[in-house]
């Protein structure tokens, strides 16, 4: 029993090791809302409706923006953050994002969107937002990461029936706060350990079969 407690410590050790707590794990947050007219500051009555989620990685500097739509009397122009309104779920606040996605559906009524921002790049964001939080990249980001967090950040799709009257919006919510994602090089890490803890196994079999056969002589 003592060798097995020790073999289980030595697979622990080895683990901790291998995987640097530095680079184990990427935090993930994720934000989604549901896009209809009434969310529309003032509301309208677009029978267009979507979702989006929108993931922010913020080891890897990056937003993934993810969403559909469908049912716009229009058809599409752009979509985009908002941030940061004055209070968290309403209001209104300038564009934050690149003013169009890249890859986002333009002239459509319905669709699908999946777009990834680098976060250190001016591209990804409208300049006035960099002008306004900072004046870099990285003080931009961490006006949007604030936006976010505090609910206090929208997701808005432009039509273009009529001026604002077809827009759809929703402000991003919270999915998952905070979740653990394992780098590649810290999968690497735990299969090594794995392979560690499967030979350690295998000692521990055969001190059992020792310990064993020394007790039948």
């Amino acid at each position: 029993m003592k060798f097995l407690l020790t073999s289980t410590y030595l697979l622990a050790t080895t683990m901790v090791a291998i995987v640097p707590a530095s680079h184990a794990h990427a935090a993930i947050l994720s934000f989604a809302a549901n896009l209809n007219g009434a969310n529309e500051e003032p509301a309208n009555n677009s029978q267009g409706i979507g979702t989006s989620l929108v993931t922010l990685d913020t080891i890897a500097n990056t937003l993934r923006i993810q969403g559909t739509f469908s049912g716009l009397t229009g058809t599409s122009i752009a979509a985009h953050i908002h941030s940061a309104t004055a209070v968290p779920g309403s209001g209104t606040a300038g564009v934050a994002t690149v003013q169009t996605l890249p890859g986002f559906p333009v002239g459509v009524q319905s669709g699908s969107f999946n777009t990834l921002l680098d976060l250190t790049l001016s591209s990804s964001y409208r300049s006035g937002f960099i002008i306004e939080n900072g004046g870099s990249p990285a003080t931009a980001q961490a006006a949007l990461t604030a936006g976010l967090g505090a609910g206090r950040a929208y997701f808005t799709i432009h039509s273009s029936f009529a001026t604002g009257g077809d827009d759809i919006r929703g402000f991003l919510t919270p999915v998952i706060q905070s979740t653990a994602v394992p780098e590649p090089s810290s999968m690497l890490g735990i299969l090594t350990a794995l392979g560690a803890g499967s030979i350690l196994r295998r000692k521990i079999k055969g001190c059992k079969s020792i310990e064993k056969d020394a007790t039948n002589d």
